[in-house]
């Protein structure tokens, strides 16, 4: 069976829903904190378990019969070391044959705070034995497309990456990498850096959504402090806006490009286009 933890966030929904393309329901496992998040899930025959990153005793449950294993990256960032070190100890109880985990692009090298617990959760997996591929996913699209909505309410798009060349790909970009991988079409042992095939600035992402909506947004580059007190005013909570406003200043520096099309070789079509993903979320 294959088993993927926070099966219900937004990455894990769309590799269970990737995954139920390919294979029988019941080979499917989604390990959630909260059962009743996975309802649907369930009613299309998906093997629903109860396990949080936290509880090593229902990880261990939650795994028993899983041969391969996607380790979604924690949300909780500063705990995700030791709640990922559980997970991986979790699988190794198990005997998990294949253990895949969701890291960041350029991980050993990137200058993002966002790296160390990816770095260190890297480490524990090697450390561990247990047969592994790491995917070092960049930027979600999304990420900026879910501003789209505000900045065609205030006229204009904001950030601080400055004219950083970011290269972007669709989440269901990464959900289609991580079932490559569950699915036996990645290499194990190796490390991909995944991410887009083309690299935009914030001002290109602009541009676009102008093109689409026929009305002009410009960019807007601020200051780094400027940047987050906006973020803190809309209501993001303090953590979150100035990681934010941080990576898009480290992003102005070339923290989040690459352009390897690792991603595009491992899926077997190219990413998705920025004009898409704008198109999408203008939809919504």
């Amino acid at each position: 069976m294959i088993a993927l933890t926070a099966a219900t966030g937004q990455l894990g929904r769309l590799v269970v829903t990737q995954l139920l393309e390919q294979i029988p329901a019941n080979q499917i496992v989604a390990v959630v904190r909260n059962p009743a998040k996975a309802a649907d899930l369930a009613a299309r025959g998906v093997n629903v378990r109860r396990a949080g990153y936290t509880d090593a005793t229902a990880l261990e449950q939650a795994l028993v019969g899983v041969d391969r294993l996607l380790l979604i990256s924690s949300s909780e960032i500063g705990q995700r070391t030791a709640q990922h070190q559980n997970v991986v100890a979790a699988a190794k109880r198990a005997g998990v044959k294949l253990l895949t985990y969701t890291s960041l692009l350029h991980a050993d090298e990137s200058p993002l705070d966002l790296a160390s617990e990816h770095v260190a959760t890297e480490q524990a997996i090697k450390a561990s034995g247990l047969p592994h591929i790491i995917l070092r996913n960049g930027w979600y699209t999304e990420n900026y497309t879910a501003s789209v909505s505000p900045a065609v309410a205030n006229g204009a798009f904001l950030g601080s990456a400055g004219d950083g060349r970011i290269s972007l790909a669709a989440r269901a970009d990464y959900a289609a990498a991580a079932v490559a991988a569950l699915t036996g079409q990645a290499e194990t042992g190796r490390t991909y850096e995944l991410a887009g095939d083309t690299a935009v600035t914030l001002a290109e992402l602009a541009a676009e959504i102008s093109r689409q909506t026929g009305k002009t947004f410009p960019y807007r580059n601020l200051p780094v402090a400027e940047y987050a007190a906006i973020l803190l005013k809309i209501g993001l909570p303090p953590a979150l806006a100035h990681g934010l406003a941080h990576w898009d200043d480290e992003a102005a520096r070339g923290a989040l490009f690459d352009d390897g099309r690792e991603l595009s070789r491992l899926i077997g079509r190219p990413t998705t286009p920025l004009a898409e993903s704008v198109r999408q979320a203008l939809k919504s």
